[in-house]
């Protein structure tokens, strides 16, 4: 009883308590007094796929830094939210409003240019919400439009007014623009959205005086940048970070606020036409193909396991003359047997981590909650894994249930964690967020050793006492002897080339754009349940 209260302490402690069980929490804010506080959160980037803490660059620090609390999916994501030092009054405008002044040094130049290069960029939130950065550009007609993207880059390459050289810019300066409803009822209003639009600014000054420094580059009651010289990264440089921030009225209420972050262009579109084009192509063949397998087979089954006399045997040519040795157990019974159970015990992690997504428990705002999901279906889902071992096991007319129990247990997860824990003390040297802590290791060792372990245990006692699953077709006593191939043979070769081509056509471009924007978290679980 103690060790069961102990694991549910255990997995309280892994739910974020900054959201609530379906998504959002709901904050009303009254006052202009009421103040808000952007989060910063992890570097990221598609090119290196290693994410950072936001201070590991030289960015503007708070008197005291505070880490949220983090879920064991945003642990394992990577993600580091930590307060920041833009703060906002509510509905209050603040133009060229200074954050900090930092002198860079060789090694903070030289992190802040390997971050430009590799496309680092960083991802901000305010009120749960994630930053949307626009950029402003123009057409050939002087046209002004803007552009989405999902997170703020660091900054970008671009070419000074002196020389040919391309050099390195910082965004420096950030305009929040942050959009509210306000309740005709209770006068209260809440966050809607968030955007930013940067800018790269070499700032002036006369005489620095911390926050109340009047610089010549803007105006604090204009939202007009003077200047236009960008702000350039180099050894020695002094870098004066400002930001803008303006309060827009919207009528998107508060329930509805994440359906523009999820429906709005911003990143890779899944090509849904495309998908289901394919899709449904490759069902109807791969139906054909099944039909014409099941009848005939279906037809034969009979015959085959009612055969008496030789002469029968021996009419009988092709593949049709193995149908005695199809069940019987392999030489690596025992390894197919954990196979099968651990793919039982992903199958079911994956159907029911789409089917909560589908029924609105994985909401995007509790960030890592997919991941925390698949991590405990995993565990949990133990109990499946070993029933559906000993079922094979028993079969295979085998009796050592408890030692196929054992290696269903732990010899893929073993697998996985050795690898894993290599790949992580590799990341720790990188000096990355996504190292995994000591403390977080020692949650899934004892998740997997008080969970899952004795559930493979349980289960596998259970599918073990079942009656065995009988074969459709009779045994021969004696295998029948395989003539080996000879090596210049390259007919199976072919056929698994040829027979994999149809399958990788279709899916091959559709799954390319699934995962191109599952990675930054726009999950389709309508697509995947299909």
């Amino acid at each position: 009883m103690g060790s069961l209260l102990f694991f549910f302490i255990l997995l309280l402690s892994l739910v974020p308590r900054s959201h609530s069980f379906y998504g959002d929490v709901a904050r009303d804010f009254k006052n202009k007094e009421d103040t808000l506080e952007v989060k910063v959160n992890k570097l990221s980037s598609i090119k290196t796929l290693l994410p950072y803490d936001y201070y590991f660059l030289g960015y503007c620090k708070p008197p005291v830094i505070t880490n949220s609390a983090l879920s064991l999916g945003e642990v394992l994501r990577g993600d580091r939210i930590k307060n920041s030092i833009y703060t906002l009054k509510m509905r209050e405008a603040e133009y060229c409003k200074v954050a900090c002044r930092v002198k860079l040094d060789a090694n903070s130049a030289k992190k802040f240019k390997e971050k430009i290069d590799d496309q680092y960029v960083v991802n901000m939130i305010l009120d749960n919400l994630p930053a949307v950065v626009t950029f402003e550009a123009s057409d050939w007609n002087g046209n002004k439009s803007k552009i989405l993207v999902t997170a703020l880059p660091v900054g970008r390459m671009g070419y000074a007014t002196e020389g040919n050289e391309e050099r390195h810019f910082i965004y420096n300066h950030l305009r929040f623009n942050v959009m509210y409803h306000m309740d005709p009822e209770t006068k209260f209003s809440r966050i809607v959205g968030f955007e930013i639009t940067p800018y790269s600014v070499n700032h002036k000054y006369k005489k620095w005086e911390d926050e109340k420094t009047e610089l010549i580059t803007c105006t604090t009651n204009s939202d007009l940048l003077i200047s236009n010289l960008p702000q350039e990264v180099d050894t020695d440089k002094e870098v004066v970070f400002t930001y803008d921030v303006v309060f827009e009225s919207s009528d998107v209420k508060w329930e509805s606020r994440w359906d523009s972050y999820l429906s709005r262009g911003t990143g890779n579109q899944i090509h849904w036409l495309s998908m289901f084009n394919s899709l449904w192509t490759l069902l109807l063949l791969s139906g054909v193909v099944a039909m014409v397998v099941v009848r005939t087979l279906y037809k034969d089954i009979n015959s085959y396991s009612q055969l008496e006399t030789e002469d029968e045997a021996q009419e009988l040519t092709g593949w049709k003359l193995v149908h005695g040795d199809v069940f019987r157990p392999p030489p690596n019974a025992n390894l197919l047997c954990v196979c099968v159970g651990n793919g039982v015990q992903v199958l079911g992690m994956m159907l029911i981590t789409i089917i909560f997504g589908l029924l609105g428990f994985l909401s995007p705002s509790n960030r890592g909650g997919l991941i925390t999901a698949m991590v405990l279906l995993w565990m949990f889902m133990g109990l499946f894994a070993g029933y559906s071992s000993a079922r094979l096991y028993k079969m295979f007319k085998r009796t050592q249930w408890k030692k196929i129990a054992l290696k269903t247990a732990f010899m893929f997860p073993a697998t996985f964690f050795v690898i894993f824990f290599v790949l992580n003390a590799f990341i720790w040297e990188e000096k990355s967020s996504g190292a995994l802590p000591f403390g977080t290791m020692f949650s899934l060792l004892l998740l997997w050793f008080g969970i899952s372990a004795p559930l493979v245990f349980l289960g596998s006692y259970f599918g073990f006492k079942r009656s065995p699953i009988d074969d459709p077709v009779k045994t021969n006593e004696i295998p029948r002897q395989i003539p080996e191939r000879p090596w210049h043979n390259i007919k199976l070769l072919l056929s698994m080339l040829f027979g994999g081509i149809l399958p990788l056509n279709a899916v091959l471009t559709e799954f390319l754009s699934i995962w191109t924007s599952i990675w930054p978290d726009q999950y389709s679980f309508g697509f995947l349940f299909v």
